[in-house]
């Protein structure tokens, strides 16, 4: 939230023109970067609307959050205002998203996507965008969650007339979601006061800051109703536009013997594996042929004991990219291909027959597998050498095939707790995005501490286990891995640092003496006490992320240095390039360093890298952390 006051307290800033600075200041604080243009615009333009209009509605003492972030996610409501009922006298809140569109129109008559002059993509209709937000709302916030009935929403589409936006009143409207033009501003005032009294909405405001942020609804572990019965998670703005973009071209396909490939693009966490399993699970009941696939064996057999315990044919829902080598041309409606960016050149390896090495590209039998393939994909978390998954292979082997490509980006990001801040701080610190390490200033989004040992690093996450977080440690791969371990007996501590030694992770399929097999060391507890690596870690998240920082990758001076020979991961071949082992390694900490959803905890092997470590998280950063 970047501020917050009375109604009549923000009309004042406005009106002296101090708010827009204030604004201008604490973005930047909280974001690490200025806004731009159209940003800062958009407030002059739009927040002045608003106050005016709860002024003229004798509610000037309502309270205004704006810029109000949603829990565990970078998106924010452009206003929440918070109240007291005027009928039951409880607390009452409502969420306005702001529009400066003059004009709106249905994509291909579908109410749910509009376009919009100023947009290339098709956007969600601010009805359904505020619905999702009200909704995600009631998802995380525990004061709302136990009285979803204390929350409504509004989009207030003030530059545009009704003709222009006639439309988008196609979509259902319900209390959630609504949408208001200026000429209907007598309707809008009369929503405001059904809603909020003309008291102080403080404690309000106060109950909803100071609300229990329940967990995160986490993907493996509502997987199962996902797929089985109904839609478990709140799609949010391009997120849905994604999932919606499928699906009609999925009728398309259908209705038209068309034949299109779609591509997702996205960061860590941007929701990617989200909307594969909405899309899995929506075109699961409603009778399509779909499969979801993966370069990932934790990934899958997750999704195989998670999602399929009680039913063995969603066990068979999630498959290999290598899987799809003898498949018929368009036997499938739809093939969701989740962490895309983890293809391989080509499906054959040594245990594949003869006959079946046909030297085609794996990318080439994904397209053909399905009428309908979709790649969701992240090109910046590549890992190992021979990944090949980006957005210009997908689109030159498509058009190969006479095949057109619809590109969808997303850009808001859900794991780390939402931190935008961290995410950044994370790519300056490991030099994959220009200007080098800068300090780390705490938000109250994502915590983050440096330690001083192993042994500090497992005790406070210990501490966090017995506060009920999840929690596990990873490393980079600078030590060796036992792969075979005598029945009986306890897996091989191969973890050392000094006087401290754990083992790695289980490898391999079976269980040892407790510790859960590799697939599920990031969603088992018993994995706590392993040390996980990165083709554990990816795709997972934890509450509470542990992270040693081995010897390959040291600070000397200014800048980074990795050492190749220390590395044990045997992927690294000599052949490799120097540069691909130095993008590589970066690559694989980043992915450790953002698996984390409320924290992280770092710790380097190396002494000049922990003073390095020190020196950009200060004390000040642990001050916050929970005790």
């Amino acid at each position: 939230m970047l501020f917050r006051d009375s109604a009549a307290a923000v009309a004042a800033e406005i009106h002296s023109s101090a708010l827009f600075l204030r604004l201008t200041e604490q973005f930047a604080h909280v974001h690490g970067y200025k806004p731009g243009a159209s940003e800062v615009r958009s407030w002059e333009r739009s927040l002045p609307v608003v106050m005016n209009a709860l002024l003229d509605a004798g509610l000037g003492q309502v309270e205004v959050l704006i810029e109000y972030s949603l829990p565990l996610n970078s998106k924010r409501a452009d206003v929440v205002l918070a109240g007291v009922h005027p009928k039951t006298g409880a607390p009452s809140y409502v969420v306005v998203e702001l529009k400066q569109w003059s004009s709106a129109t249905p994509e291909d008559g579908e109410p749910l996507l509009c376009r919009v002059d100023a947009y290339a993509q098709p956007v969600l209709n601010p009805i359904e965008q505020v619905r999702g937000y009200c909704r995600y709302l009631v998802s995380f916030n525990g004061v709302l969650t136990a009285h979803p009935e204390r929350i409504a929403g509004a989009a207030l589409l003030h530059n545009a007339t009704e003709f222009g936006v006639s439309g988008l009143y196609e979509a259902e409207q319900d209390e959630y979601g609504r949408l208001f033009t200026w000429e209907r501003r007598g309707q809008f005032l009369d929503f405001l006061k059904s809603r909020l009294a003309p008291v102080s909405g403080a404690a309000a405001a106060d109950e909803l800051q100071g609300a229990k942020i329940g967990p995160s609804k986490q993907l493996m572990a509502v997987a199962a109703e996902e797929v089985r019965d109904r839609e478990q998670f709140v799609l949010l703005d391009e997120q849905r536009v994604a999932y919606e973009l499928v699906l009609r071209a999925v009728r398309r396909a259908r209705q038209a013997d068309h034949k299109e490939v779609v591509v997702v693009t996205g960061g860590p966490g941007t929701g990617k594996s989200v909307i594969a399993l909405s899309l899995l699970g929506e075109l699961y009941r409603s009778g399509h042929t779909a499969l979801h696939a993966t370069g990932s064996s934790s990934f899958t057999t997750t999704m195989r004991k998670v999602a399929g315990a009680r039913k063995r044919e969603v066990q068979d829902l999630f498959k290999y990219f290598n899987s799809f080598m003898t498949a018929d041309k368009n036997s499938l409606d739809v093939i969701i291909c989740d962490e895309a960016h983890r293809m391989r050149e080509t499906s054959a390896n040594r245990y594949t027959r003869a006959a079946h090495r046909t030297g085609k590209p794996q990318v080439e039998e994904l397209i053909d597998a399905a009428k309908v393939p979709v790649f969701l994909l992240d090109e910046h978390q590549v890992v190992r050498p021979g990944e090949m998954g980006t957005v210009e292979e997908i689109r030159d082997a498509a058009a190969a095939k006479g095949l057109q490509t619809r590109v969808i980006p997303l850009d808001s990001q859900f794991r780390c707790g939402g931190s935008d801040a961290y995410l950044r701080w994370v790519v300056r610190l490991l030099g994959l995005e220009d200007g080098g390490p800068v300090e780390w200033e705490p938000d109250d989004k994502m915590q983050l501490t440096v330690v001083d040992s192993p042994q500090e690093l497992e005790a406070f996450l210990e501490s966090r286990r017995a506060e009920k977080y999840g929690a596990r440690m990873s490393a980079g791969y600078c030590w060796k891995w036992t792969t075979k371990v005598a029945p009986g007996q306890p897996l091989p501590a191969d973890v050392v640092i000094g006087d401290w030694a754990r083992p790695w992770n289980v490898y391999g399929q079976r269980a040892v003496m407790g510790a859960p097999p590799a697939a599920l060391w990031a969603t088992d507890p018993a994995g706590f006490g392993q040390v996980g690596c990165v083709y554990t870690a990816q795709g997972f998240e934890y509450d509470w992320s542990g992270v040693i920082l081995g010897p390959d990758l040291v600070w000397r001076g200014d800048r980074w240095v990795t050492d190749r020979t220390k590395s044990k991961d045997p992927v690294f071949k000599k052949s490799t390039p120097d540069a691909d082992v130095d993008r590589l390694i970066r690559n694989t900490y980043k992915v450790l360093l953002t698996r984390g959803m409320v924290g992280t905890v770092i710790y380097s092997t190396d002494t000049e890298t922990r003073a390095k470590l020190r020196s950009l998280v200060q004390p000040k950063a642990s001050a916050a952390l929970p005790v």
